[in-house]
């Protein structure tokens, strides 16, 4: 099960590094420079709807869904389930690439952008550790954090069986392969 886990963590981190590296790579149309120009191309302009609603193509298009009117009920569901897997994921990604309180924050820095929103339990744990608080009060934070992930996992396990319900057989072969169901 933890393997399983790395292995959804890796390939989620993957293809939000080349989501957002072919988002930063297009060019807006404002190339006002001659060849090979770039003087008024605007690198770093990220946009996290962009990538979603990219992310939600792929989804229809993977599941086959050619029906406007099903990938309409099925989307909010999916939509749920990558809301409540980045929820998960979120510390854990922030701690693995420096993104976490006091080292940086990344895009939109602490309690933003791609990674999810900052917990007041992982700040306060987050905290607690850098300022070499007892091992009680560690333990402790330690221990609310951990509640914490489990109601999420909790969570994102409920949307993934209320995706699974909508999808036929090959529709969840499919998600199981993109990562969305267990």
């Amino acid at each position: 099960m933890k393997l399983n886990r790395i292995i959804t963590l890796g390939a989620m981190a993957a293809s939000l590094a080349i989501g957002a590296t072919s988002l930063l790579a297009q060019d807006n149309g404002n190339n006002n420079g001659g060849p090979g120009g770039g003087q008024g191309r605007q690198r770093g302009n990220w946009d996290p709807a962009q990538m979603q609603q990219r992310m939600l193509d792929r989804v229809q298009e993977q599941l086959g869904f050619t029906n406007d009117t099903d990938w309409d009920a099925v989307k909010p569901l999916v939509q749920k389930v990558m809301d409540a897997r980045r929820d998960v994921f979120s510390g854990q990604m922030r701690g693995m690439f420096g993104g976490g309180r006091n080292r940086g924050g990344g895009q939109g820095g602490p309690g933003g952008g791609m990674m999810g929103q900052t917990s007041p339990e992982q700040e306060a744990l987050q905290k607690a550790i850098d300022d070499n608080a007892p091992t009680a009060q560690i333990k402790s934070l330690l221990a609310k954090y951990k509640a914490l992930q489990k109601t999420k996992q909790a969570n994102l396990e409920a949307a993934q069986a209320d995706l699974k319900a909508v999808l036929n057989s090959k529709q969840e072969a499919q998600a199981y392969l993109l990562g969305l169901v267990n």
